[in-house]
């Protein structure tokens, strides 16, 4: 999806409101030049696919033999969502973030649920059938969102090249080609961890389902994420058309602190409970394994959360460029440092090569930012929200350590999310998160607590 994307979703969240403020509805172009362009990238991403089979076969064939066995099946899975990436950007600037994330968090996954009962039903009849239609399950909801623009008039396309996209070429170009270099290059440091322990470790397959389990946990962690992305991007994208440097900044700080509570509540919960919940339902004893290389991608995505919408910031600004080279920064830190590390300390040594490359790599975003724009996330309630945290796991594991099994599960996730729902309101951490729990309170009948100082 990377290759193939072509950075379109980079170049609509960007010139989206110069098309929407300079061109009539049926004239705007963008979303139809989008679309092409994906496509086209898609169909070479798959003749390079083709071409190089033989290297994959080379690097993964003897740890990995059942990839090998499924290769061509992993392209229907990536059209979809190159086309859903694509379409779920556009989607934010019409304003329904709220859509594309149901159909992503939620739909997809009531998708996967809904073929494991039927796999356990039997209607499925094998794994292999399984995977085959596990393909297809991003093709699935790019397609919902695809019928569901076209059906609400809120789609058109027009092959007819507007002054917008004629005035904008050459900034457009060069804008692609910078974001693309930088996209590759990022995401090449995401999946490189996965990659070394599938071809380079020993029962590397297997090894790599146990490292995809943490990584699957750590991915609920960012869920949040993409909600504030796709709520922020327009807005930043007008920010800084408008040159509106105190709208950056609350932005930036909100983020940072909102996707910290967010981020942090959620790992914290599952940490708590994750031995515990491999065990009740009776998940092979492997997956403990993970728990390690858990806690160590949960503190990188706590960091990379924490730390606000720094990418998203930079990518809208005139300093887009610096995409490129901060992530030829992460890139050089994460390929040696996985190789390394991995092959010395098996699965934790690729999730802190991760850690250190995910510090260093915000550090240098967050200086850049504060040296360009004087734009800085953090205040006094970062520090207040980690000493909540830790506070309350502390208290929670020391209250419930001795109890196991499904009741304690439920029990020390009641209390934990009690207790640091609670301290969060009442410190009032975030202006953000108060009038939403007390809007939800008063539908359910519940007097809102007042926070620390209304009292």
């Amino acid at each position: 999806m990377a290759l193939a994307g072509l950075s379109m979703p980079s170049y609509i969240f960007k010139f989206y409101h110069y098309y929407g403020d300079h061109l009539p509805f049926k004239k705007n172009d963008m979303i139809t030049w989008a679309l092409v362009v994906s496509c086209t990238g898609f169909v070479l991403v798959m003749i390079a696919g083709w071409l190089f089979k033989d290297l994959v076969i080379r690097k993964f064939g003897e740890h990995s033999p059942q990839l090998l066995a499924y290769y061509y099946w992993i392209f229907p899975m990536g059209f979809g969502l190159t086309i859903y990436t694509t379409l779920e950007v556009y989607t934010w600037n019409v304003g329904k973030p709220v859509l594309t994330n149901f159909l992503k968090e939620v739909q997809w996954r009531l998708i996967i649920t809904l073929m494991i009962l039927l796999m356990i039903a039997g209607v499925i009849k094998d794994f292999d059938t399984f995977i085959k239609l596990y393909a297809f399950t991003y093709p699935a909801i790019a397609l919902t969102l695809f019928i569901y623009l076209v059906y609400t008039k809120k789609i058109h396309f027009t092959f007819k090249v507007s002054k917008v996209s004629r005035r904008f070429f050459k900034k457009i170009v060069a804008f692609c080609l910078f974001v693309y270099a930088a996209s590759i290059v990022q995401t090449l440091s995401q999946v490189f961890d996965s990659i070394v322990i599938a071809s380079v470790l020993q029962d590397g397959l297997k090894k790599a389902g146990i490292f995809a389990l943490a990584q699957i946990c750590t991915n609920i962690i960012q869920a949040p994420q993409r909600g504030i992305v796709a709520a922020a991007i327009p807005h930043l994208a007008r920010a800084w058309k408008d040159k509106n440097r105190e709208l950056l900044q609350r932005i930036y700080e909100r983020s940072s602190i909102n996707q910290l509570i967010f981020s942090l509540g959620l790992f914290l919960l599952i940490a708590i409970n994750y031995t515990d919940v491999i065990k009740t339902f009776g998940l092979k004893n492997d997956y403990l394994l993970g728990f390690n290389a858990f806690i160590v991608l949960g503190m990188a995505r706590i960091v990379d959360m924490g730390t606000g919408l720094n990418a998203q910031i930079i990518g809208t600004s005139n300093y887009w460029k610096f995409e490129l080279t901060s992530g030829i920064v992460l890139l050089l830190l994460t390929l040696p440092l996985t190789y390394v590390f991995a092959r010395h300390y098996d699965l934790v040594g690729a999730a802190i090569a991760s850690l250190i490359s995910i510090i260093i790599f915000n550090i240098i975003r967050i200086v850049f930012l504060w040296k360009k724009y004087k734009l800085f996330p953090f205040s006094m309630q970062t520090l207040y929200t980690l000493l909540v945290g830790f506070g309350t796991t502390v208290l929670c594991y020391f209250a419930f350590h001795n109890m196991a099994g499904f009741p304690a599960i439920l029990l020390r996730s009641f209390v934990f999310f009690v207790l640091f729902a609670g301290l969060i309101i009442y410190f009032n951490m975030s202006p953000d998160i108060r009038p939403v729990m007390q809007s939800l309170m008063k539908r359910l009948g519940i007097k809102p607590p007042a926070p620390k100082g209304e009292r």
